[in-house]
């Protein structure tokens, strides 16, 4: 997967969003409006997947959207969900990679 883009650790992506943030007065929303914005975007990408692997189609009037955008949309909000409560994403992953590392290691039929 080779490309041109930038790619950033979680700690850069988690900078980066902080320094948005930082720049307006409002500052981080509370943790009840971040969820409320995180399953806002969750079902804005449901409906998407529904438009592309289900049987609702979009109707013409309908603005194309990108999978790849909503889950964009998704980890920002995630990842400002995460600086809001001063939660660094990188430990969140691994300790949640280890857990299930463990827990479903022998959970699926290995290739």
């Amino acid at each position: 997967m080779a490309s041109n883009k930038k790619t950033y650790t979680t700690t850069e992506m988690q900078q980066r969003v902080d320094d948005y943030i930082s720049q307006f007065k409002t500052g981080y929303f509370s943790p009840l409006a971040q969820m409320a914005r995180l399953t806002e975007e969750l079902g804005e990408m449901a409906r998407e997947v529904n438009h592309y692997y289900g049987e609702k189609p979009k109707k013409d009037s309908e603005q194309e959207k990108a999978i790849e955008d909503e889950l964009g949309d998704m980890l920002f909000v995630l990842i400002s969900f995460a600086n809001s409560l001063d939660i660094d994403l990188s430990d969140a992953f691994n300790r949640s990679i280890n857990k299930i590392e463990t827990r479903d290691k022998n959970r699926w039929t290995k290739k």
